[in-house]
């Protein structure tokens, strides 16, 4: 089975860049590329670890100018060379998310 057969929710893409930051390391992971209510496309220069597990944080620009910083903790489901030479897609499945940062993404997901 592919990734793409594995998706059980939409996914959305920013409309702008938005860097997912390792909240232990403070360094970048990587550029949002596509963001569901349970996974994410992250666009990096660095191959993760297979299965490995992060702690993440990212600011979802809104509509109305705000960009409420989310955390999140991912799990590393995939990963393959991208187009652009020295770049990696990975797919990351969402396995942690408190309460107020799924209402905040859950709004994020909704606009238009």
């Amino acid at each position: 089975m592919n990734a793409s057969e594995q998706r059980r929710a939409p996914r959305k893409r920013p409309e702008y860049s938005v860097t997912v930051m390792d909240t232990i390391t403070g360094q970048p992971l990587g550029h949002l590329g596509n963001l569901s209510s349970n996974g994410m496309l992250l666009i990096g220069q660095h191959v993760p670890r297979n299965e490995a597990v992060y702690q993440v944080s990212l600011n979802l620009p809104r509509h109305d100018g705000t960009m409420p910083t989310i955390e999140i903790g991912i799990q590393e489901q995939w990963h393959e060379p991208a187009a652009t030479p020295g770049q990696i897609w990975a797919g990351y499945r969402i396995i942690a998310i408190g309460t107020a940062d799924a209402t905040q993404l859950d709004s994020w997901l909704q606009q238009a």
